[in-house]
């Protein structure tokens, strides 16, 4: 677990309507098919700069991308269902969305020209709320989405999301916007924050969710997963949130070979050190790095022997020998690591320098 302070109240948009699924941030919180013929399309990114878009323009990119944004629908116990979004990564029928969106029930899958098919889930990551289904669509019928280089992507980037909010009948919705920040952390789902994620202003509600975010180009550059919203309402106010589409290729083989994704955790909970209040709590040999608050029990952390408390606790300064300097700086070197990998994590304890060895552990649904 990696426990960061965090602001503001972010609902996940697009389950069952009218039953969304807020989760509050303003409190102390937590850090392929296998076969070889399946082919997810992915082209190189290019210069985007001088790219302008006229409202004509604007037309041919959404003739171009939405035929290949789906509606999700999913039916739950009791009668009731959900509405949601996915994007088709190629014709074998398999569709990249998120996983809140595919939770539960039986799925159908409806195309921008209304041709329909059941499916079902293939392969998840909870962690990330991603998921891969495979649809029973005739191959001629899917159009796949292109998927672009999320790390290419700049603050005023040109943006368009599509997807279906509210369970609008007739095809998918389009919206346009730019990239309003990047880099932003929320919570995610079993305690596991969702990180990296792209902010834009194009209007997203429930149903987009799982839907695209794509760039001038027609190329998905992540997919739409939350909104911020600090009224409660479940309506948009200019704050939307996609997860990155590299991060989504990353685990795709892997979510398409039929495999669940886990994700490495240390098992603490997090405060950033700055020189001030390393003066403050009195703490020697070291001004800036992240502090051990506590140690979960039983957890990787606890068995390696971290040690936590408020100035008296570990300060970790690196991992693995890159410098840790903040929450993100730790995130992120975690983050690409493995269940099961052993990482050197340098602290300075008690005004020492130390070395502890770490086997990371797996994040599961509810630890904290």
């Amino acid at each position: 677990m990696i426990e960061k302070l965090r602001w503001g109240l972010v609902v996940v948009v697009a389950m069952a309507l009218g039953a969304g699924v807020a989760v509050g941030i303003d409190e102390l919180r937590a850090e392929s098919p296998g076969s070889s013929t399946t082919v997810v399309e992915k082209v190189s990114p290019s210069d985007t700069s001088g790219v302008s878009a006229t409202l004509d323009s604007v037309a041919d990119l959404v003739a171009q991308v939405r035929p290949s944004i789906v509606r999700i629908n999913s039916s739950g116990t009791g009668g009731l269902g959900g509405v949601g979004s996915g994007i088709v990564l190629n014709k074998d029928g398999y569709i990249l969305t998120n996983n809140h969106v595919v939770s539960s029930g039986a799925l159908d899958v409806v195309l921008s020209d209304g041709t329909a098919g059941a499916a079902s889930v293939v392969g998840r990551d909870v962690g990330n709320d991603m998921a891969v289904i495979k649809a029973d669509i005739p191959a001629d019928k899917l159009v796949p989405a292109k998927l672009g280089d999320s790390d290419s992507v700049r603050v005023g980037d040109l943006v368009i999301a599509v997807g279906n909010p509210f369970g609008i009948q007739a095809g998918s919705s389009v919206t346009q916007g730019i990239v309003s920040g990047l880099q932003r952390t929320l919570d995610g789902n079993g305690g596991r924050p969702l990180r990296q994620l792209i902010q834009s202003d194009a209007a997203i509600n429930p149903g987009n969710s799982g839907g695209g975010l794509f760039n001038a180009r027609g190329e998905v550059i992540g997919i739409t997963s939350a909104i911020e919203n600090p009224s409660g309402d479940r309506v948009f106010v200019g704050i939307g949130y996609a997860i990155p589409i590299n991060i989504a290729s990353r685990f795709l083989p892997d979510m398409l070979a039929g495999r669940n994704i886990e994700h490495p955790r240390l098992g603490i909970s997090l405060q950033n050190l700055t020189p001030s209040l390393a003066r403050s709590l009195g703490i020697k040999g070291v001004e800036q790095g992240v502090m051990v608050m506590s140690v979960a029990s039983g957890s990787a952390a606890a068995r390696a022997g971290l040690v936590g408390g408020v100035g008296n606790g570990d300060v970790i300064t690196s991992i693995d020998g890159k410098k840790i300097n903040n929450y993100e700086d730790l995130a992120t070197v975690v983050d690409s690591k493995k269940v099961g990998d052993t990482v050197q994590v340098t602290v300075v304890r008690g005004g020492s320098e130390v070395v502890v060895p770490v086997t990371l552990e797996a994040w599961r649904t509810g630890n904290s």
